[in-house]
């Protein structure tokens, strides 16, 4: 795993442009389940598309504001590990990093990280069901009308108010995919943590960093990959848990090519 790693820190090194894709497997070090996980106590006495589509949530959209509630105060409870504050760290050893998440915790952002695109909505954001004021038309929660019943509603509108989530039949919030597909393509290292690239259209990302500029794609995660993100990984460095790259590997290669000292750790 040692050797797997240097080579890792060797590309960094050399990399002018890093773009990072992160899932559920990062998150679920800091103990944030993943959808899936999610279904148990009383949730798991509902399949996962009653809670997690539009189609649910139009069905009772109190129980799914309920869910989602109770999600959201987990969240708060969990705190960054050390793959987040590894990759906030990054971003100060390589002249140009960008992260693109899967997840929609904000643990990136409360590890250091700046500018995170949240392909799939942040749960910390309310917004409008019928998004009246533009997509996405977001509510603070002392702006909430609050009823007899949940959900509360828009106070524009008087639509029922949801998270600023992306649901499984819904499509990616404005811009947001081909941001990230410019970053992906403008590459020379991808990162690629806690996901096994099953989920589309993110899986392409890394596919797309290798072939549109023969970027070197880094894979970590314990679990085998698949589809495309397979395919991109013919000469990948995979490197172990998403939740321990160590970012010091790549500072000690820099700083050594620059004949600066190791910094004291």
């Amino acid at each position: 795993m040692d050797h797997l790693i240097q080579k890792a820190a060797e590309a960094l090194s050399r990399a002018r442009h890093v773009a990072v894709l992160t899932g559920a497997g990062v998150s679920k070090e800091s103990g944030i389940p993943t959808y899936r996980d999610a279904l148990t106590g009383l949730w798991a006495n509902y399949r996962f598309e009653e809670l997690a589509t539009p189609e649910g949530f139009r069905a009772n959209p109190g129980r799914v504001w309920d869910w989602y509630a109770e999600r959201r105060a987990q969240m708060r409870g969990v705190n960054p590990n050390p793959g987040h504050y590894a990759m906030a760290a990054l971003a100060d050893l390589v002249p140009s990093l960008h992260i693109t998440t899967q997840n929609i915790d904000d643990l990136h952002e409360r590890g250091g990280s700046r500018d995170v695109l949240h392909l799939h909505g942040q749960l910390s954001q309310i917004k409008c069901y019928n998004d009246c004021q533009g997509n996405p038309t977001l509510v603070d929660e002392s702006e909430m009308v609050i009823g007899a019943a949940s959900p509360p509603t828009c106070p524009h509108c008087g639509a029922w108010l949801r998270p600023n989530v992306v649901w499984f039949g819904e499509i990616l919030p404005p811009g947001a995919f081909d941001r990230a597909t410019q970053a992906a393509v403008t590459s020379d290292v991808y990162i690629v943590a806690g996901t096994a690239g099953a989920v589309f259209p993110a899986a392409q990302l890394p596919w797309d960093a290798k072939e549109a500029n023969k970027a070197i794609v880094i894979d970590i995660n314990p679990e085998p990959t698949g589809g495309a993100l397979r395919r991109a990984l013919a000469d990948s460095r995979r490197v172990g848990r998403a939740g321990q790259p160590d970012p010091r590997r790549a500072r000690d290669r820099r700083h050594a090519e620059d004949g600066l000292p190791r910094p004291a750790r």
